[in-house]
């Protein structure tokens, strides 16, 4: 006799998601990955003597003035680099990003092995349900692609390829050494005002941690994951309420020729060597303050809220309604415009953006559907925000990275519910079907495509951990990832300049999606 089973309902993207296979929550990490957590904010301040005004370029100080005091005034001119994070072990190759074995994208997998993807017999890759709009090919029905087709423009579609990364990672965990903001760093990205930025208070900026080789505490990433954040980094005070901005600027010159005067006549006690240098520091603060009084005076240029590129009435990437809604939606945009606003301008070198409660193997499909959905919209924001500025006359380019802990799989039950597509349940965590993707965007064309799959999986959608030295090692895959974004930048020919000790191997063509675009 069969009997019949009650599908579970679909969760709305405000729900945690609870497991009876799981422990209760009880690390920062837990809680995002299960959707218990957003993320709230702290107050990002730039160093103790930091004022702000006027957006002018006179030159309050001499340059060599500055150089001695280490003011970076100008981004470092690499290739704007953004990470997504989502917590929990999402799902991204086979119902996302079509993962091949060792023929590439196109070497179809079994039909066992879509199964387990969660795809069905009748939604086979090989049937023709796949998308080549923006160069790495995609399932047709992705939820990941239709976010991304939602958001980004078919004229910035034209310019956008990538690669995808077979790499099997731990489930549920931020002890995956995932996050590869400190190589981007040491491969030369840095910011006006900072080097790495995130969405959470943690040593990498998210969700997953850092390799332990590549942390520098001197660059710990500032948290911010809302506007308020972006404007409170140059904080100006009561001084340009009260006084002009140029005037402000030369306020604060005199300050500090008053400042140098009295410590030139102090006698601090200290060896003549430390006296020098306690004295500059003091001095270099004054500096500092006049010199970004004269460059971010105005906090509404990190506001994204102001920028009509971004949201807005008419031709904006979010309308007016989406980016201020009290909904979970509403705080992703938020979120992912603050920190795009702040990269994408040469503000930041670098920037991780994590988003929470992708552990969503809730025994139905449309859940992680509509996860994967929204994931998708805030990729696209940030690949569409990269080409608006470019058509304005900022040649923008992007590469954008995507991870997870771990991954998950389907027993092949259908949900045939309006959510679930037709498409397998995501059923149970599998950390042999994880992979990473990364896609840029280059304003000059298309990029030049060295290999779209990096690694490979069996037929039965297993990642091959012989097929390359990320496939079963996630410190080697921020190797690699650093290794491709030097590559895009022309120079990797440094790398093992900047990751001494890599263990990539002597032959790494086949480790690199795409040709330089810098």
């Amino acid at each position: 006799m069969l009997i019949k089973t009650s599908r579970k309902r679909a969760m709305s993207l405000e729900q945690p998601l609870l497991h009876p296979d799981h422990a209760r929550p009880r690390t920062r990490r837990e809680f995002i990955a299960q959707g218990f957590m957003a993320g709230t904010a702290a107050v990002s301040g730039a160093a103790f003597f930091s004022l702000l005004a006027s957006p002018r370029r006179a030159e309050a100080f001499t340059q060599t003035l500055k150089d001695g005091c280490g003011i970076r005034t100008e981004s470092s001119g690499k290739v704007p680099f953004i990470c997504f994070d989502l917590a929990g072990g999402a799902n991204i190759a086979g119902s996302n990003v079509l993962m091949g074995k060792s023929g590439g994208q196109m070497d179809f997998l079994s039909t066992a092995g879509y199964n387990k993807l969660g795809l069905p017999g009748d939604m086979l890759p090989s049937q023709g349900f796949f998308n080549e709009e923006f160069g790495l090919a995609f399932h047709s029905d992705s939820a990941f692609l239709r976010g991304l087709q939602d958001t980004v423009s078919i004229g910035a579609r034209a310019n956008i390829d990538g690669a995808i990364i077979a790499a099997r990672s731990e489930n549920d965990t931020g002890n995956n050494p995932h996050n590869p903001m400190y190589g981007i760093l040491k491969a030369g990205a840095d910011g006006e005002l900072l080097s790495l930025i995130g969405t959470q208070s943690s040593e990498s900026g998210g969700n997953s941690m850092a390799p332990m080789g590549l942390i520098n505490p001197k660059a710990r990433p500032t948290k911010v994951d809302r506007p308020t954040d972006a404007t409170g980094l140059v904080d100006v005070g009561d001084l340009t309420s009260i006084l002009s901005q140029s005037d402000a600027v030369e306020v604060m010159k005199s300050m500090r020729e008053i400042s140098l005067g009295k410590m030139n006549n102090m006698n601090t006690g200290l060896a003549t060597e430390a006296d020098g240098e306690v004295k500059k520091q003091v001095d270099c603060g004054y500096v500092k303050s006049a010199d970004l009084t004269e460059r971010f005076g105005n906090p509404e240029a990190l506001d994204p809220s102001k920028d009509l590129k971004i949201v807005g009435a008419g031709d904006s990437i979010f309308t007016e309604a989406e980016f201020t809604s009290g909904s979970r939606e509403g705080r992703e945009f938020r979120k992912t415009a603050s920190v795009m606003k702040l990269v994408q301008n040469g503000y930041a070198g670098a920037g991780t953006i994590t988003m929470g409660g992708y552990d969503y193997h809730t025994g139905e499909r449309a859940t992680g559907e509509s996860r994967d959905y929204l994931a998708g919209r805030c990729m696209g924001a940030c690949l569409e925000y990269a080409h608006r500025k470019s058509l304005e006359g900022t040649p923008t380019p992007l590469m954008l990275y995507v991870f997870s802990d771990g991954s998950v799989s389907s027993n092949g039950r259908i949900d045939d519910s309006e959510g679930g597509r037709g498409k397998g349940e995501w059923t149970g965590d599998n950390q042999q079907t994880a992979a990473s993707f990364y896609l840029v965007y280059n304003p000059s064309g298309k990029p030049v495509v060295r290999n779209r799959q990096i690694g490979f999986m069996r037929a039965d959608a297993s990642v091959e951990t012989a097929s390359s030295p990320a496939a079963n090692n996630v410190n080697q895959l921020v190797q690699t990832v650093v290794l491709n974004y030097m590559a895009l930048n022309g120079e990797e020919g440094r790398f093992e300049e900047v990751m001494p000790g890599h263990g990539l191997g002597s032959s790494r063509d086949r480790l690199v999606g795409l040709e330089p675009i810098a």
